[in-house]
């Protein structure tokens, strides 16, 4: 019987140090594909994937910095995307942020290889230019119950830091029951400055992370624009929802308009990873949600995001405990207690 899925691919800050070795414990039957991504990276001089990845110590400066983590969380998810049980069916993929380049992949939309360009470009330039940062913030209590007039007090007070004078701040990434912000440091600071301690570690500061999907990013998208071809770019071969909750079809998409929003609206404006869930949900209705590794963090943003939408009645953390426990409908790869109910033998 076949098991109908979708594929989310993780962004940045999921490759930490329990998930060095990833690629050689889970993929070593993919070395040829890591291999040819290690002739990519030697072009331009840098560090093999394989070799970072099989190093014998991790260190938070070296691997969360974009020219690092990104080529090595993208080899991963793709791997774990194209390491699917048969009797799985991928009805749709997206991504969350960086992830988005791996969905292009996974879909078809661009080899595994053009895949590996684009990110590792954009991975690059981001390290190269690291133009302000981000930091994580809470709406939602624990319970996860949806607090929208705090959403809209919390986007209401980074509105008026942003009108400050020298002061940059902006919503990066709508993700579940939080809110990725990113700015300058004058932003950043006066946000940390004028909110309470959440949960014990919030605000929390991004180490190595610019200030993704925000108009600060506009020389980064022109010089990918610049160094990545739109021919690059095909059809996807499985639909794939954007971080704005809109579908490409295969055979329906506009190949340059792809292109352009990938290395533009993606990387200047904000990415509503909530509604690409959302979407996910309402136009696909899966029997899975399969988050790929590395990592298995951005489960808890999958599961906020689809009781925020109401998905089979969840209204709080207990309800899609309640729901995950009964038959267990999102997989995070990166968790060998689950990878096992998705991975092929």
């Amino acid at each position: 019987m076949t098991r109908t899925a979708v594929v989310i691919c993780p962004g940045r800050g999921t490759y930490n140090k329990p998930e060095l070795g990833y690629l050689h414990r889970y993929h070593a039957n993919r070395m040829a594909q890591f291999h040819e991504f290690d002739a990519i990276r030697a072009e331009t001089g840098q560090e093999t994937v394989t070799a970072l990845d099989g190093a014998g110590r991790f260190s938070v400066s070296k691997y969360s910095r974009g020219d690092v983590a990104s080529p090595l969380i993208y080899a991963a998810s793709l791997a774990d995307a194209r390491s699917l049980a048969e009797d799985i069916e991928v009805v749709a993929v997206t991504g969350n942020s960086m992830g988005w380049y791996t969905a292009l992949a996974a879909a078809g939309a661009l080899s595994a290889g053009d895949g590996f360009r684009v990110v590792n470009t954009m991975g690059t330039l981001m390290q190269e230019r690291l133009i302000g940062g981000q930091l994580v913030y809470p709406f939602t209590g624990e319970d996860w119950v949806d607090d929208p007039a705090r959403k809209a007090e919390l986007l209401a007070h980074v509105a008026r830091i942003d009108a400050l004078d020298g002061h940059d701040l902006a919503l990066s990434i709508d993700l579940g029951g939080m809110l990725v912000l990113a700015g300058n440091e004058e932003g950043l600071k006066a946000f940390e400055a004028s909110q309470p301690v959440a949960q014990e570690r919030f605000p929390m500061r991004l180490v190595n992370h610019a200030a993704f999907h925000t108009s600060l990013q506009a020389p980064v998208a022109a010089e990918g624009r610049a160094r990545l071809s739109g021919e690059m770019f095909g059809q996807p071969d499985r639909p794939l929802i954007d971080g704005r909750g809109k579908i490409w079809w295969p055979g329906a998409t506009d190949t340059r308009a792809l292109w352009d929003y990938t290395l533009g609206h993606q990387v200047t404006e904000p990415y509503d990873f909530t509604r690409a869930v959302q979407t996910a949900a309402r136009e696909f209705a899966p029997d899975l949600f399969i988050v790929t590794g590395p990592g298995a963090t951005l489960g808890g943003a999958v599961a906020q995001s689809l009781m925020l939408g109401n998905w089979r009645g969840m209204a709080d953390k207990a309800g899609f405990q309640a729901l995950q426990g009964q038959a267990p409908f999102l997989i995070a790869m990166g968790r060998d207690d689950q990878r096992g109910l998705v991975a092929a033998q």
